[in-house]
């Protein structure tokens, strides 16, 4: 008690309501607790505090103090629920996140992965660096035509790394590429994390999905960029194969051949959106379909392999909805705290200049990405910062055809921002999906000083991306323009 009235003294009980909410949060997940419980509980906890104690969500410190218990309101509490999960399944956006991965997964049995593999390592493996330049190339390709981050990280650490081990490529910068490369698929449309945003911001996901595609070209470019001067500055990191095959037009035949069906389903998914013939979730059915047909066309459409990919899109989504209904619970009850005009001053008050304060909230989400999954920060963040973008007034350019460029600006900030979040221990989930399948010899050190270099290349992204806004609408104002 003695505790509660020291802190009373400088904070407002609401301010000491939601710093305990944020601090009850991190202490369980350092527990090991799973974190859709942690914040299902914290949520709980914490909504029964201020049903019996705050009358409602407002009381004064003393009230607090002195027990003033005015009630439970049950009706309440049970409209609750019924409110959360109601607004989530009623969604249409949120269709299309089943379709996306069915898509990826769908994608990631069908062979087109490994057939491209076998191909460009035969075009580029005889090149210093070859092998990761093959492993970039390949990942920027399912990055826009899977989505799913576990699918294609695994996918190019089973087939790449023992190419790369066996030809004495540095463990770090092997594994780094390819944790990186995977990671593409979070931010190059389509991706299920702007599908998210898109619900959480209000804003259109077509917007999304063009204003992401040249940032996430961008980043590619910057880490292909990387792997040819690493390969010309440190050779050792990179060598050369011992033998190397010539290299003619047959092998550039089977690279058409390899990459041509990928960038029909590419063409078959964002096509259908830029040209206006579907819309994101319509287009996502479409994608699925496509890569379905592709598995047949292969020979790998099978009852088994589709009972597998059907079940897996099941736990996913699962447990992204399940993540998704624990974190709106919890910002849901941050906010009857009062939590989002908390944080709003806050984070206005730490700058004057508006573009300081952009890069003070990216800065927040970098540091939250150390703790926390892109799904919760999506969840929660996301739509506590969007009316600090929109009360800022900044000037972006939206070529009098974008809708809210600001906000559609900002989100993809966050998403390039966030991107960083699944390379970055201790809850990088691409660093635990290449740790899975790597080979003897190679230890989660390794993997750690891989992605030091391609986290910079990203944080270099961002500020272009940042410097220069017309990057995420001058698309969309194409697309969607008149």
């Amino acid at each position: 008690m003695a505790l509660l009235e020291f802190a009373g003294q400088f904070l407002t009980l609401n301010e000491i309501a939601v710093l305990a909410m944020f601090l009850t949060f991190i202490f369980l997940l350092f527990r090991g607790i799973p974190v859709a419980f942690a914040l299902v509980g914290v949520s709980l906890i914490f909504a029964l505090i201020a049903e019996i104690f705050l009358d409602p969500f407002r009381a004064s410190f003393r009230d607090v103090i002195e027990f003033d218990r005015t009630g439970i309101d049950y009706q309440r509490l049970g409209a609750l629920a019924s409110r959360l999960f109601g607004n989530i399944v009623q969604n249409p956006v949120l269709v299309a996140l089943p379709m996306f991965i069915f898509m990826g997964l769908m994608l990631d049995q069908s062979g087109v992965a490994q057939r491209m593999m076998i191909s460009m390592q035969r075009l580029f493996g005889s090149l210093r660096g070859g092998l990761s330049l093959t492993v970039l190339l390949i990942g920027i390709i399912l990055a826009a035509s899977t989505g799913v981050i576990g699918a294609s990280v695994t996918l190019l650490g089973v087939m790449a790394l023992p190419a790369m081990m066996k030809q004495n490529y540095s463990k770090p910068i092997a594994t780094g590429t390819i944790a990186s490369a995977g990671t593409l698929g979070i931010l190059i449309p389509p991706s299920i994390m702007l599908v998210i945003m898109s619900d959480q911001l209000a804003i259109s996901l077509g917007d999304l999905f063009m204003g992401a595609l040249f940032p996430g070209l961008i980043l590619g470019a910057l880490y292909i960029t990387f792997i040819i001067l690493l390969g010309v500055f440190s050779p050792s990191s990179m060598p050369a194969p011992e033998r190397a095959e010539d290299v003619g037009w047959e092998a550039v035949r089977d690279v058409l051949l390899a990459v041509v069906p990928p960038l029909f389903l590419i063409l078959l998914v964002l096509g259908s959106i830029f040209a206006g013939f579907a819309t994101p979730t319509e287009a996502s059915g479409l994608g699925a379909l496509g890569a379905t047909i592709l598995a047949g066309m292969n020979r790998r459409l099978t009852y088994k392999v589709l009972k597998e990919v059907s079940r897996s899109t099941l736990n996913t989504t699962g447990y992204i909805v399940g993540i998704f209904l624990a974190a709106n619970f919890f910002a849901f009850v941050l906010r009857r705290y009062g939590g989002d005009e908390i944080v709003e001053t806050l984070v206005l008050a730490a700058f004057d200049d508006p573009y300081m304060t952009v890069l003070f909230i990216l800065f927040i989400v970098f540091l939250l990405g150390f703790l926390l999954d892109w799904i919760e920060i999506t969840i929660i963040i996301m739509p506590l910062m969007l009316p600090i973008i929109i009360g800022l007034n900044l000037d972006i350019p939206g070529f009098d055809q974008v809708r809210d460029p600001s906000v559609v600006w900002f989100a993809i900030l966050v998403a390039v921002t966030l991107q960083t979040s699944f390379l970055t221990p201790p809850v990088g989930f691409a660093l635990f999906y290449l740790k899975g399948v790597c080979p003897p010899g190679v230890s989660l050190g390794h993997i750690y000083r891989g992605i030091i270099p391609f986290v910079i290349l990203q944080i270099i992204g961002l500020f272009i991306v940042f410097e220069f806004p017309a990057l995420t609408t001058w698309l969309p104002s194409v697309a969607y323009g008149d």
